[in-house]
C-alpha cells in the first residue's frame, strides 16, 4: 500500500431495522475518523439519507455506483440497491434480512477482489438472513466459506482476548465436537493470530476445561482427561506456551486471565459471558484465521432501542480501529517475513 493512501474500509449495514445504521453514523459523523481510513458503506444513498434525516445527523455521504469511484476524505456509500426500503425500527423482518445479505455479499466480493482492505460488519439478525440461497448461522461461517482458512471467533480488547473451540452449536453437542484435531486447529489459529495480527512474539495461552472443575479427575465427565489434556500436552511439546485446562468458574474472577495473552474457552457462553461482563461496549468480535480482516462490534441488533438515538457506538468504533490496526500489523508481518533482517518497529500506540 502506498504510504499516504488510507486504508479503504468496507462496512456492511447489518439489519436495517436494528441499531447498525445509528452506530455507523455516530462513528463517522466525527470527521476525524477520516484521518485513519476511507469508509465505504455497502447500502444505498437513499437508505443512508433516510437514516441521516431520522437521526438528525450532520454527516455527509458521498454516493457512488462502483467501487472504483471511492473518494478519499469522504464517507462513501456504494449503491448496492436502488429501490426505497421501508424501515420499521425494532421489527423482526425477513424482508429486511434480504438487504442485510445484499450488503454483506457485496462487501465480501469487494474484499475478495482487494477493492477494500478490511471489513467491519454491523449486527445482523441470524433468523432474518436465512433463505434458500443463504443458510449460514452468521458472519463467521459465511466469510469462512467465501474467504477460505480456519475461521475462529476471537473476542478481543487490547488487554483481553478470548477464542472459542466451538461457537454457535448447541451445548449438548459441544463434547462430541471437541476432538484432538479441533483443539490443535483452534490453538494454532489463535497462536498465529497473536503473532501476525497482534504482534505478540511469544504468545502465552490458557485453555478452559470442558466440564465443571475441568472434570475433577473424571468425577464430572471424562472429556477433559481423555481429550483435552492429551492434546494440550502434544501442543506444549511442540514448543507453544499453552496451559490448562483451567476450571472456568474461577478463572476470570481470580484475575488469572491477566497472566495470559489469550484464553480459549470450550464453548460459546463459557467464553463470551465473562468477556462481555468485563468488556461489553468496548470489545470487538474478530474473525481470526482468514486471509482477510473482518471485525464487528460485540453486541447484536438491539431492536428494543433501535431508532431511538440511544445506541452506544463505542464497540463499533473500536471495531473500526481494530480492523485498521490488524490490517497494518499483517502488512508489516509480511514485510518482516520477506526481509527478516529488517529491524522491527516499536509497538504502536493505540489510535484513541
Amino acid at each position: 500500500m502506498e504510504k499516504d493512501k488510507k486504508i479503504i474500509l468496507g462496512i456492511s449495514t447489518g439489519d436495517l431495522n436494528g441499531i447498525g445504521s445509528e452506530i455507523i453514523i455516530k462513528t463517522f459523523e466525527d470527521v476525524r475518523m477520516l484521518e485513519f481510513c476511507t469508509p465505504v458503506i455497502f447500502a444505498s444513498i437513499k437508505t443512508m439519507s433516510f437514516f441521516k434525516k431520522h437521526f438528525d445527523s450532520a454527516i455527509n455521504f458521498h454516493g457512488i455506483n462502483a467501487i472504483n469511484q471511492v473518494v478519499q476524505g469522504k464517507v462513501n456509500v456504494l449503491n448496492v440497491w436502488k429501490e426505497a426500503v421501508q424501515i420499521n425500527f425494532g421489527e423482526d423482518s425477513v424482508d429486511i434480512g434480504v438487504y442485510s445479505v445484499k450488503s454483506l455479499e457485496a462487501a465480501t466480493s469487494a474484499l475478495m477482489a482487494n477493492a477494500i482492505d478490511a471489513l467491519v460488519t454491523a449486527p445482523i439478525h441470524k433468523h432474518n438472513i436465512q433463505s434458500d440461497t443463504f443458510k449460514f448461522p452468521g458472519h463467521t461461517n459465511y466469510l469462512a466459506e467465501k474467504l477460505g482458512g480456519k475461521s475462529l471467533m476471537f473476542m478481543v480488547t487490547p488487554t483481553l482476548k478470548v477464542g472459542l473451540l466451538t461457537d454457535h452449536v448447541p451445548v449438548k453437542e459441544v463434547p462430541q465436537q471437541i476432538t484432538n484435531e479441533l483443539i490443535h486447529e483452534k490453538i494454532n489459529t489463535v497462536y498465529q493470530s497473536l503473532i501476525q495480527d497482534f504482534r505478540i512474539s511469544k504468545p502465552k495461552i490458557a485453555v478452559l476445561g470442558i466440564n465443571p472443575h475441568a472434570g475433577d479427575n473424571g468425577v464430572i465427565g471424562e472429556e477433559d482427561d481423555n481429550v483435552l489434556r492429551p492434546a494440550l500436552i502434544e501442543i506444549k511439546e511442540k514448543g507453544k506456551m499453552v496451559y490448562g485446562p483451567y476450571s472456568a468458574d474461577s478463572f476470570f474472577g481470580s484475575k488469572n486471565y491477566k497472566n495470559f495473552d489469550a484464553i480459549i474457552a470450550s464453548y460459546h457462553d463459557q467464553g463470551l459471558i465473562p468477556f462481555k461482563t468485563i468488556a461489553f461496549g468496548h470489545g470487538v468480535n474478530y474473525t481470526a484465521g482468514l486471509n482477510k480482516v473482518r471485525t464487528s462490534p460485540d453486541h447484536g441488533t438491539a431492536f428494543e432501542i433501535a431508532g431511538k438515538g440511544e445506541a452506544d457506538h463505542g464497540s463499533f468504533k473500536e471495531a473500526v480501529f481494530m480492523a485498521i490496526q490488524i490490517f497494518q500489523n499483517r502488512e508489516e508481518h509480511k514485510e518482516y517475513s520477506q526481509n527478516p533482517l529488517r529491524k522491527a518497529p516499536r509497538k504502536q500506540h493505540k489510535m484513541l
